[in-house]
């Protein structure tokens, strides 16, 4: 399979990258219905750390199984799949090859009482299943940042080192953080360049709103009408040097049709590179999912 120049323009955005480092983000760029555009869309199944098995799976048993969510992943024409250690050994052999795998290497419990994630998984797991990237999320704001940045550090350089890419998770949480500032406009641009600055190969935030929450940096704001939700992903996207690294949004908590459609629209639009898109799919009846997954892969091909 050729690479397209729409995959070769991104991949020579990172400089300073190995073969095996660039032809691991070939791989996801060039899997699936999306292959070859530039666009992706990544199944996340690592709810059942933070949230819970019963809150993740009961509202559709099937997804208790791991096998589900390759298959679901394979059959929907996906980018790729991310997941923790134990979800990937469970279908490492049956579907090698089939799909990019992302290993989540850290995660949390709802019974926490710190804003912070334990390492739950390695590069050297990553290399013995066969994984494209390792995914980390940092909580930038909390009081473990600094520990979980010295973390992602010596990990993506040890990823780097055998080939590896890095998935950074970046969700502003704690701190003098209000809770309408986690998703506000210049706290996600700022979470998001942070990954960038972390050496993240693609990087993995929330959808901001308009509002604007440092007091600091409400001057760099001022005189421009943040509405549109796309010109906000426009936004984030120039925080991650200019547009020279893989940006995703993520899903979040389950909601309507019609608005997962039209995040998918305004990150098209914004010039994001795609979602990561978890419960709003396989919390569905895999029937659902599908055609969901089907009508966004649609979206970003500029299809609908």
């Amino acid at each position: 399979m050729s690479i397209t120049p729409a995959v070769k323009a991104i991949l020579a955005n990172y400089e300073s990258d190995n073969p095996g480092v660039k032809a691991n983000l070939a791989r996801i760029l060039m899997q699936g219905r999306l292959g070859g555009t530039g666009k992706l869309i990544i199944l996340p199944v690592d709810q059942g750390f933070e949230h819970g098995p019963a809150r993740s799976f009961a509202i559709n048993p099937e997804a208790y199984d791991p096998h589900y969510h390759f298959q679901l992943a394979i059959d929907a024409g996906l980018s790729a799949y991310a997941a923790p250690l134990g979800m990937l050994e469970a279908g490492a052999d049956t579907f090698a090859g089939q799909i990019p795998t992302i290993l989540k290497v850290n995660s949390s419990n709802s019974w926490a009482t710190s804003i912070s994630q334990a390492q739950t998984g390695s590069v050297e797991d990553a290399l013995r299943l066969g994984c494209s990237a390792i995914g980390f999320t940092i909580y930038p704001g909390s009081d473990g940042i600094f520990d979980a940045m010295e973390q992602i550090a010596a990990l993506s350089a040890e990823a780097k080192s055998v080939g590896i890419a890095t998935v950074i998770w970046s969700y502003p949480r704690g701190g003098d953080l209000s809770k309408k500032g986690e998703l506000a406009l210049d706290v996600g641009a700022y979470a998001a360049h942070m990954a960038a600055l972390l050496g993240a190969h693609i990087i993995k935030v929330k959808l901001p709103s308009d509002h604007i929450e440092q007091g600091d940096a409400q001057k760099s704001y001022e005189g421009t009408d943040w509405s549109a939700q796309s010109d906000r992903v426009k936004h984030v996207v120039q925080s991650c040097f200019n547009g020279r690294r893989i940006v995703v949004f993520s899903g979040g908590a389950a909601k309507g049709e019609d608005a997962v459609y039209q995040d998918a629209r305004d990150i098209r639009d914004g010039g994001g590179n795609g979602s990561i898109i978890g419960r709003n799919t396989f919390q569905r009846p895999r029937a659902e999912a599908v055609a969901m997954l089907d009508k966004l892969i649609r979206i970003y091909k500029n299809e609908e």
